[in-house]
């Protein structure tokens, strides 16, 4: 039997892909314009082709010659639309040409006709416009043929250390899947109502402490702490070395206020004087050891790790986004840690693959 293969659009640095591929599938194609993320993700992907086109240039038959797929070998596209330029002049999402980006994503599954295709986005989109947006997005698949669901979902409910919601929209192809047993999104297996704690912060990174910060390390280094938690085993499977985990040098003053700030605390446990010191609320933000990460920025420096006096390194980033120890980022620093901010956790996106693919092998 042959491998199921995934389309993957605006795919990033390939956070998306990784979960699907977790899960068991071939990561055939991934089209994204930010050049930083497509090095990265093709360096993961090998075997996947990649394209830095402009995607409303970009249609079904476009895909299909350039991975050698047949129309009925691709099974499922998935991929998250940028939401900034989402408006609704109209009726309809596609009627409003700021949303040709959206519109570029349901003109390649329209061409293509996938048996499941998955969209996944910013849990604001559902209240835009109260909730015609989402409405929208639901009606424009409806009308190809698809049976969509919609469900907001939080990271940590699915092993991942940090609390980061996201919408999916999961469209079911009537005419290829038969089977009356229609997609179910995947319970939660961590958290309450489960038999598993949520993943701290701790059990996350606490293995990777040993770097100084005062220092620039090598980009690639050996573990100097056994394993933690269940957690750390898995994510350091498959990998002898540590990866993209280099600190970041903060001043003297930087990390004299950063030291005023206790685990899980922020601004308002500094002297007030320093609260203005930097113009938004989330800034002097510490972590929680004992609970899972808050949704980690692009790298914006105004989130700190837990105990050290400085921002988390890109591995403890990725680390809790879910991200596999063996999957490398490449790029500058700045570049690797917006790669990471902007992914959809694989963990979570394994656990919506896993349901996918039971669909699919059901038929």
């Amino acid at each position: 039997m042959r491998k199921l293969n995934v389309i993957d659009l605006f795919c990033g640095c390939g956070g998306f892909s990784k979960g699907f591929e977790q899960a068991g599938f071939n990561i055939a194609y991934g089209i994204d314009n930010w050049i930083d993320a497509t090095v990265t993700y093709k360096h993961n992907f090998p075997a996947a082709v990649i394209s830095n086109e402009d995607i409303t240039d970009v249609r079904g038959d476009s895909i299909l010659q350039a991975t050698g797929l047949k129309k009925n070998e691709i099974d499922v596209v998935i991929g998250g639309p940028p939401c900034q330029g989402f408006s609704l002049s109209g009726k309809r999402l596609l009627d409003d040409p700021r949303n040709k980006l959206y519109k570029s994503f349901v003109d390649i599954v329209s061409d293509l006709m996938p048996p499941i295709f998955v969209m996944e986005n910013v849990p604001g989109l559902v209240r835009l416009f109260n909730g015609k947006v989402k409405d929208s997005v639901i009606n424009d698949f409806s009308e190809l043929g698809y049976d969509v669901q919609m469900q907001i979902l939080s990271s940590d409910n699915y092993g991942v250390p940090q609390q980061r919601k996201r919408v999916f929209f999961v469209g079911i192809n009537k005419e290829k899947i038969h089977n009356t047993e229609h997609f179910c999104f995947p319970s939660s297996t961590h958290g309450e109502g489960t038999e598993k704690p949520l993943i701290t912060c701790k059990d996350a990174i606490s293995d990777l402490d040993f770097i100084p910060d005062d220092k620039v390390v090598g980009e690639c280094i050996d573990y100097e702490i056994s394993p933690q938690s269940d957690y750390q085993v898995l994510m350091r499977k498959n990998s002898s070395k540590i990866m993209n985990h280099s600190a970041t040098i903060h001043t003297a003053k930087t990390k004299s206020i950063i030291a005023m700030v206790p685990d899980g605390g922020n601004y308002k446990d500094l002297p007030q004087e320093l609260w203005s010191t930097r113009k938004v609320h989330i800034a002097w933000t510490r972590m929680n050891s004992n609970k899972p990460c808050f949704t980690i920025d692009t790298g914006h420096n105004h989130h700190f790790h837990y105990k050290e006096n400085r921002v988390p390194t890109v591995r403890e980033s990725a680390r809790i986004q879910s991200f596999p120890d063996n999957f490398e980022f490449i790029g500058i620093k700045t570049s690797q840690l917006r790669q990471v901010g902007n992914a959809v956790p694989p963990l979570l996106s394994e656990a919506i693959a896993k349901q996918v693919k039971s669909v699919l092998e059901k038929g």
